[in-house]
C-alpha cells in the first residue's frame, strides 16, 4: 500500500485489514487511502485511486449505480457538518441485472482542534439482511391480511389488559373501533368476573393445557352494554417463559342459537303433529265403536222414560242415565270432529270478521256480564284464505277458556294485525285470568288434557284447534302467560287479494 500522508502509517495497517471495502476521504471528497478489498473489487492500485474524488471513482467503475451526490444529500458533507456518523442505504443493480443492497457508512476522524479532518467510508453488502427483512415483512403482511379478513373476531391484549390488536370482525361484534378499544381494558369486554375466570382457566394446566383455553361458551359485552353469547378459544403468548400477551378468537352464537331454537320448535311441532295424527286415528276407531251401543242406550232409555209415570221411583235414576249418556254422545261427537279426515273448505275473508263472528256465536251471553270486551281490530283490511267454520270453532273455544280463566270477571281483548312483510296475519286473544302454570304450557295442546273439573271439559278443544291451524297452514301457540293473564296467538298466512276485489265478507 502506498502512503499518502505520514500521519497514516500503523493506522493504515489496521485499516487495510478491515473485512469490508473502505475508503478514507478528505473533506473535499478526495481519496487518500483505500483498503485492499476495495482495490481488489475495482481491480486498481492505490496510486490509481488516490487524489481522485469518490464521485469520479464510482462513475468510472460503477456506472450502473445511481446515487444522487448533491451537497445537501451527501452523507460526507453531513458527517463533516454534524461531526457524527451518517449512513445511506442503496439499492444497486449489477451489470448482470441482479439487485443487491449496500449500506454506506460514513464515520468522522477528528483532529486536535475538534474539527473533522478525515472521513472513513465503508461499504457493507446487506443484501442477505434485506432479503430476510423483505421475506419476513411479506409474512407479517400476509398474517395481517389473514387476521383482518377472518370472519371470526380476533382480539389481543397486553399483560395489563390493553387492547393491542382487533380485526374488522371484532370491531363489528364488539362495536368498538381499534382506536376506541385501546382506551379500554379487556375486562370491559366481558360481564363482571368473566375475564378473571378465563385467565384462571388459561393458567390451569389441567383445564386445556398451559396457556390454552379450549372451545368455551361465554357472554361478551358490546359497546352498547348488550350481552352476546359467543364461543371462544384463547391463548397466552409467552416471551422467555413470561406472560407477554393474550389472544382470543370469538364466534357469535346468536344466529346459531336462533336456528337451533327454530329447529327445536319445528321438531316439537312435528312430534305434536305425529302424536295428534296417531291419536286421531285411535279416536276415530273408539268413537265409532262406542257410538253404536250408545245409540241403543239412548233409544231404549228414551222409550222407557216415555212409559214410566211422572212419580215413578225409577224415573229419577233413568234421568241420570240419559243425562250421562248424552254427555257421552257429546264426547263421541268431539272425538269424531277431532279425527276428521276431510280437507278444510277454504275461502277468502277478513280477519276482523272472524272476531265478530266468534263473539256472535257464543250462545250464553250472560257469561259476558262482568267481562269487558276490547276489540283492537286492524284499520286496514287483512285477508286470509282459510276454513271460516273451523276457525270460528277455535275462537269460540278460546273465548270460553278465557272466560273460565277469569271466572267471569276481567277484560277480554282481541288484537288483529299484520306482520312487517305483510305475509303473515295475527289474531291475539288476551285474557286477564290467573295464567297457565309453567308445567302445563307444553301439555295444553295434547288431546284429553284438561285442568277443568271432571265432567266440565273433554280436553279436546285446544288439541282440535292445533290440528285445525295446521290444516290451514297456520299455527297456534301461547305467546305470553303469567299472573296478569294469558295471550294465545293465532298465526295465518295473509291472502293476496286482486285489486278488483274490494270487499269479501265471511257470510
Amino acid at each position: 500500500m502506498v502512503l499518502i500522508e505520514k500521519d497514516f502509517d500503523w493506522r493504515l495497517r489496521v485499516f487495510d485489514s478491515m473485512s469490508f471495502p473502505t475508503l478514507i476521504l478528505k473533506s473535499d471528497k478526495t481519496i487518500i487511502a483505500a483498503n485492499e478489498i476495495f482495490l481488489k473489487q475495482i481491480d486498481q492500485r492505490l496510486s490509481q485511486v488516490a487524489g481522485k474524488t469518490c464521485k469520479e471513482i464510482f462513475r468510472q467503475h460503477f456506472p450502473y449505480q445511481h446515487f444522487s451526490c448533491t451537497d445537501k444529500q451527501c452523507p460526507l458533507q453531513k458527517t463533516i457538518k454534524y461531526k457524527t456518523g451518517q449512513s445511506v442505504l442503496l439499492k444497486i443493480k449489477d451489470p448482470d441485472g441482479k439487485e443487491r443492497w449496500e449500506d454506506r457508512v460514513f464515520s468522522p476522524i477528528l483532529g486536535d482542534d475538534g474539527e473533522v479532518k478525515y472521513v472513513i467510508e465503508s461499504f457493507r453488502d446487506v443484501t442477505r439482511v434485506k432479503t430476510l427483512e423483505k421475506m419476513y415483512s411479506g409474512v407479517w403482511e400476509l398474517i395481517d391480511k389473514v387476521v383482518q379478513s377472518s370472519v371470526q373476531a380476533i382480539i389481543a391484549a397486553d399483560r395489563s389488559g390493553t387492547i393491542i390488536l382487533m380485526n374488522h370482525a371484532a370491531e363489528e361484534l364488539f362495536g368498538y373501533s381499534v382506536t376506541d378499544a385501546r382506551t379500554f381494558n379487556i375486562e370491559d369486554f366481558y360481564p363482571q368476573g368473566t375475564a378473571r375466570e378465563i385467565m384462571k382457566k388459561l393458567r390451569d394446566e389441567n383445564f386445556g393445557g398451559r396457556g390454552k383455553l379450549p372451545l368455551t361458551t361465554v357472554n361478551i359485552v358490546t359497546q352498547n352494554g348488550v350481552e352476546v353469547p359467543v364461543e371462544m378459544t384463547a391463548a397466552i403468548i409467552y416471551e422467555d417463559e413470561k406472560e407477554a400477551a393474550t389472544a382470543a378468537i370469538f364466534n357469535d352464537l346468536r344466529e346459531k342459537q336462533a336456528v337451533e331454537k327454530k329447529l327445536m320448535e319445528t321438531q316439537s311441532q312435528l312430534v305434536q303433529s305425529e302424536k295428534m295424527a296417531s291419536l286421531g286415528r285411535l279416536a276415530a276407531g273408539v268413537a265409532h265403536e262406542i257410538n253404536n251401543p250408545l245409540t241403543s242406550i239412548l233409544l231404549y232409555g228414551n222409550m222407557m222414560q216415555e212409559k214410566l209415570e211422572t212419580g215413578h221411583p225409577l224415573r229419577k235414576n233413568l234421568d241420570y242415565v240419559l243425562e250421562d249418556a248424552g254427555r257421552c254422545k257429546e264426547i263421541v261427537k268431539n272425538l269424531l270432529a277431532y279425527s276428521r279426515q276431510t280437507n278444510p273448505s277454504k275461502k277468502i275473508f277478513q280477519l276482523n270478521k272472524l272476531v265478530e263472528e266468534g263473539l256472535r256465536l257464543i250462545h250464553d251471553q250472560k257469561r259476558f256480564m262482568n267481562v269487558k270486551v276490547v276489540k283492537e281490530l286492524s284499520a286496514d283490511p287483512i285477508f286470509i284464505n282459510a276454513d271460516i267454520n273451523q276457525l270460528c270453532q277455535i275462537v269460540i273455544n278460546l273465548i270460553i277458556n278465557a272466560l273460565d280463566a277469569m271466572e267471569g270477571t276481567g277484560t277480554l281483548t282481541f288484537r288483529v294485525y299484520q306482520g312487517k312483510e305483510r305475509e303473515k296475519a295475527f289474531l291475539e286473544v288476551i285474557d286477564t285470568g290467573s295464567g297457565i302454570p309453567e308445567e302445563n304450557i307444553s301439555k295444553i295442546f295434547d288431546p284429553f288434557f284438561t285442568t277443568k273439573e271432571l265432567g266440565k271439559g273433554t280436553g279436546l278443544g285446544l288439541s282440535m284447534a292445533y290440528g285445525i291451524m295446521e290444516e290451514n297452514q297456520g299455527r297456534i301457540f301461547v305467546k305470553k302467560t303469567g299472573p296478569e293473564g294469558t295471550t294465545i296467538m293465532l298465526e295465518l298466512p295473509s291472502a293476496r287479494i286482486p285489486k278488483d276485489i274490494l270487499y269479501l265478507s265471511i257470510g
